[in-house]
């Protein structure tokens, strides 16, 4: 697994992102664009650079449980237990957002998907913003995600506000997707 970048790279990303801007991260499986979640503006570049909709929603990467507290507080012991069970990893859940969200994160939906990483490199980034980020794959709509620093720099050249160094993961695929309430797996 790859380490964790310099102090003063991570600080370099902190600020892009506290400046609303989109910066590129390895993930898990892929590299990722990620934004303050409470930045209308930021969230409007990523999705822009995405060619992506607002209404499909996004997700939500955060270091450790606690930084989406805000989401799970009302959860069943059992849901709580199933999340626990799965972070952090590669698994995504969506859970009821209760409007505790802005609509330009969930989109036309009554849940937001959320993950806790175990990606190194994203974990520093979320401990050192202090909270959960915006994490979706880099890549334009109808194109693959980039599996390296050198596609996410072909795919949005200098419109990246910043990309923080590292390697991908070991993950063969991007997080798997599921609904918490049902079980129900949305993508494998």
């Amino acid at each position: 697994m790859p380490s964790t970048p310099a102090a003063w790279r991570l600080q370099a990303a902190v600020e892009a992102l506290a400046c609303e801007g989109v910066i590129a991260t390895p993930t898990e499986a892929v590299w990722g664009l990620s934004c303050d979640p409470y930045s209308e503006r930021a969230v409007r570049s990523l999705l822009a650079l995405k060619r992506r909709p607002l209404a499909k929603g996004l997700i939500l990467v955060a270091a450790e449980i606690d930084q989406l507290e805000f989401l799970l507080a009302d959860l069943s012991q059992r849901n709580r237990q199933r999340l626990q069970e799965s972070w952090p990893g590669p698994v995504t859940w969506l859970v009821p957002h209760r409007h505790r969200l802005p609509a330009w994160i969930h989109g036309e939906h009554d849940t937001v998907a959320v993950r806790v990483s175990d990606h190194p490199v994203l974990r520093a980034l979320c401990l050192s913003w202090g909270g959960a980020l915006v994490s979706t794959s880099a890549n334009p709509g109808g194109s693959q995600p980039a599996r390296a620093a050198f596609q996410v720099r072909r795919y949005f050249g200098d419109y990246l506000d910043g990309i923080l160094p590292g390697a991908i993961g070991q993950s063969p695929r991007p997080s798997s997707i599921r609904d918490l309430s049902s079980g129900q797996i949305i993508r494998a």
